[in-house]
């Protein structure tokens, strides 16, 4: 007998998600907690609020002092919410830990956070084959987990046609028909992202016209969102041959009002430049979906999809040059242009001579290139995490340090910005050093910055003078109050464990967000390490939270999951609507707290934290940094 099962997944009309995102409160860390085992219902809080490693943990607090089908039946929501954070070990030892015999509900809900777990882990084949054997439930919160679950394997796997078919079967297990419609938008916009990938849909080969219909939009959404303007046509002819097809409504919310509707070429619009169809096209299509999450949100806020609004369109940076792109939009009404994103882009776009509206470009120009008027640049810049370290560092009295910086012109760049930072601020480098990545082995640079070679040159002399052996260990250079040492994850791994041997251990040492990889145990060997990132990377902040939250309810954990350019996107949107108004800008972002400077480029402030345990612990403001071990 099928007994129903708490229903994670249950999705939620994506634009009221939306809605509602900004009202939830902020996470303050992101460390596991202490404290008294919580109640079930704190457990689901934590669930609800996306802090699934505390859930985890509360979970299994109380399956710990429940037996039999209870314990067993925790156990699953304590694996269930390990794989929402990602942390499969944990989802595995949990499942391993169900007792879940005699009770066919939980058994098969065992079954399924497994194949989930095989799915995470890149195994999709395996998944596929694994789910194939499991029976369809019947009904309840099962049928729709199992078909969620089938949906994703399918698309993981190539199967689209599959793909629809398990999507279609899970609607009628939704909750009401906001549900429906948010699984209808969710399921074209993975037909849509798989063609941007390369995907061939073929829905000429399916006899189903449902499932035909679903594949063919797939197409018509991949060029609405380069070429908006092109795809009328193939939606009437689309209309024509699947009337009172169910993907109807997401046609007009999802294509056609996303770009410029029929009839409103010239209406007033937001212009997005991106390359969506070049070798940046992945990157492109992640910064779209966050500028349009936020777009939708606004709407949703207003309560309306007025026409007077401006609307966005898209142009392709990759098709279409810079001016041209430029000159389209302008002709077009465009209140703003948003992009382009290649910095050669951004200095084509600088050059622009004729009438255009305002440029928030999402992208720095090169150092000594002149910023035109009306022009802003907005990016995720190591340069301005490295002028944000230098000012940390002055304000907690480190004023002076090293630096240790890989050769080329990336770390010349963040070099460059950081000294002129911390000279500005009144610090001084007292020492600088430079290494080659692929190396591996960076002792040379280390001693060389750390004067450890003079301090084995005073012993060596010392004991020819004496005549005698003496015990030694080198001492390095006293001058030195921190060491800055940006790199990429893969370098900072085999660099930070390098300067604790050369005993620099204990020196505040600090890195851009680029040596920081969210994973549970990427970063063993940073220990003591201190970066500065996004809020959207550690999950605070009442926007970050919300907007995480409204992904989850519509799109489940791979929703939640989008990465820094989604968050980018997402800003840029806000920042797109804050340049007409003439007044300052002050935005608590996704990527940061954004403001303004002089030049017109949109400063990011930062969160800050310290490799503790291997994990990122938030360390408060203006708190002196610890000492690294």
């Amino acid at each position: 007998m099928w007994a129903p099962l708490p229903n994670s997944n249950a999705r939620r009309a994506v634009l009221l998600a939306l809605a509602a995102a900004a009202s939830l409160a902020a996470c303050t860390s992101i460390g596991p907690r202490s404290g008294p085992v919580p109640t079930v219902e704190r457990a689901e809080q934590f669930a609800q609020g996306g802090r699934h490693d505390e859930a985890a943990r509360a979970f299994e607090a109380l399956a710990a002092a429940e037996s039999g089908g209870a314990a067993g039946a925790l156990r699953l929501r304590a694996a269930r919410e390990w794989l929402a954070a990602h942390r499969l070990d944990d989802a595995e030892r949990n499942l391993a830990a169900a007792t879940v015999t005699g009770d066919t509900a939980l058994a098969y809900d065992a079954k399924l956070v497994a194949i989930e777990v095989q799915l995470a882990r890149g195994d999709a084949q395996r998944a596929w084959a694994e789910l194939a054997a499991l029976p369809q439930p019947p009904a309840g919160a099962a049928a729709e987990r199992y078909f969620d679950v089938r949906k994703r394997t399918a698309f993981a796997t190539g199967r689209y046609a599959e793909a629809v078919r398990a999507a279609v079967a899970r609607e009628p297990f939704l909750a009401n028909a906001d549900a429906r419609r948010a699984g209808r938008s969710e399921l074209l916009s993975e037909l849509r992202a798989a063609v941007e990938h390369g995907a061939k849909l073929a829905p000429a080969t399916e006899r189903d016209p449902i499932v035909r219909g679903w594949l063919e939009l797939g197409a018509i959404a991949a060029t609405a969102a380069t070429l908006p303007t092109t795809v009328a046509p193939a939606i009437r002819r689309w209309r024509s041959l699947y009337p009172a097809h169910p993907a109807d409504e997401v046609v007009r919310s999802d294509i056609e009002m996303s770009g410029i509707a029929p009839g409103m070429a010239h209406a007033p619009h937001l212009a997005l430049l991106l390359p969506v169809s070049g070798r940046q096209g992945a990157a492109a299509a992640q910064i779209r979906d966050g500028f349009f999450t936020a777009y939708y949100q606004s709407q949703s806020s207003s309560g309306s999809l007025d026409a007077a609004r401006p609307r966005v369109r898209v142009y392709d940076t990759a098709s279409l040059s810079v001016p041209d792109a430029i000159s389209r939009a302008t002709d077009a009404g465009a209140t703003v242009i948003v992009g382009p994103l290649l910095r050669e882009e951004v200095a084509d776009a600088a050059g622009f001579a004729d009438v255009r509206p305002p440029i928030l470009a999402l992208n720095f120009l090169g150092a000594g290139e002149a910023t035109p008027d009306n022009f802003y640049q907005f990016a995720l810049s190591p340069e301005n995490e490295a002028r944000s370290i230098a000012e940390r560092l002055v304000s907690q009295g480190l004023v002076r340090g090293v630096a240790l910086v890989p050769s080329g012109e990336w770390g010349a760049r963040v070099l460059a910005a950081f000294t002129e930072a911390l000279r500005s601020a009144g610090g001084d480098l007292v020492g600088t050093a430079t290494y080659y990545p692929a190396e591996n082995d960076y002792s040379v640079a280390i001693t060389e910055v750390l004067r450890l070679d003079a301090s084995k040159a005073r012993h060596r002399r010392l004991e020819q003078l004496l005549g005698a052996k003496l015990a030694f260990q080198p001492r390095r250079r006293g001058d030195a109050q921190f060491i800055f040492a940006p790199s990429q994850a893969q370098v900072a791994r085999q660099l930070r464990p390098q300067l604790r041997f050369h005993y620099a251990g204990d020196l505040a040492t600090y890195s851009t967000s680029d040596a920081y990889e969210p994973h549970a145990t990427a970063n063993q060997d940073l220990e003591g390490l201190i970066f500065p990132d996004m809020p959207w990377v550690f999950g605070v902040g009442v926007r970050t939270t919300g907007v995480r939250s409204a992904l989850r309810a519509a799109w489940g954990e791979s929703g939640a999951a989008r990465g820094k350019l989604f968050a980018f996107g997402y800003d840029a949107y806000q920042l797109s609507l804050a340049l007409p108004s003439g007044r300052s800008v002050e935005i608590d972002g996704l990527t940061g707290r954004l403001r303004i400077e002089e030049g017109r480029r949109v400063r990011r402030d930062l969160v800050w934290a310290q490799i503790v345990g291997g994990q990122a612990r938030l360390l408060t403001d203006g708190a002196p940094a610890p000492a690294g071990p």
